[in-house]
């Protein structure tokens, strides 16, 4: 699913956050990426969907040359990803249910389609009473649930979640939790999530790399 070798990344072209990185993420891995502030982990993060481009080495995201990719595969890249942001970034002018059924609409779901899976998917979240909210209608612990939910709503291979849990109570984040787990579990879905924290009592098998002066471990 995602392949690094000698992977640089950085935004100024000179200092290296990520340096000669190697790794490898199979399909249907849930892997936490970890480490102190500023280690470089939402950095990485972004680099698997064109966040970020790399600045040398190799990184490929579903087959796709992340260093020479463009526009037109980016589009079909991101098809296949969904994004989850701890600050949410729900569209405050469209409602819940509407924001759900973006990506579905983008993926050239009709109107039908969407609004029924957007509907499936916010009872699923413990969601159906707020779809004609507005985000800010909701509290934070909602928003981030009406995230997932648009994260999951066009059925992809890969789901990226940067701090999912970190601006939560323990109630809202165990639902998070719990979310991610059955999308990788039942679903197959590979997940990927960036955390200072790994939750005590998973309940799942899982991978854990490290992010140390730029160098990335697996432990």
């Amino acid at each position: 699913m995602i392949h690094a070798n000698n992977l640089c990344l950085s935004y100024d072209g000179k200092k290296d956050i990520i340096h000669n990185g190697k790794f490898h993420i199979q399909e249907k891995d849930f892997v936490f990426i970890t480490g102190s502030s500023g280690s470089g982990k939402s950095t990485l993060l972004k680099s698997f969907y064109n966040g970020i481009k790399p600045k040398s080495g190799t990184l490929l995201v579903n087959n796709t040359n992340m260093l020479k990719v463009g526009k037109s595969k980016i589009r079909e890249l991101r098809k296949n990803i969904g994004i989850i942001f701890q600050d949410y970034k729900l569209i405050k002018e469209y409602t819940v249910e509407e924001n759900i059924m973006l990506p579905l609409k983008l993926n050239n779901y009709g109107d039908a389609k969407s609004l029924e899976q957007a509907r499936k998917l916010l009872k699923h979240v413990k969601l159906s009473s707020k779809g004609h909210c507005m985000p800010d209608e909701l509290s934070g612990g909602e928003q981030q649930r009406a995230s997932v939910a648009r994260a999951l709503a066009h059925n992809p291979k890969l789901i990226l979640a940067d701090e999912p849990t970190g601006n939560l109570d323990d109630y809202s984040a165990e639902l998070v939790w719990s979310l991610l787990r059955k999308a990788n579990e039942q679903l197959g879905i590979t997940v990927v999530v960036v955390t200072h924290r790994i939750p005590d009592n998973f309940g799942l098998s899982y991978r854990k790399f490290d992010i140390l002066s730029g160098d990335i471990y697996e432990s």
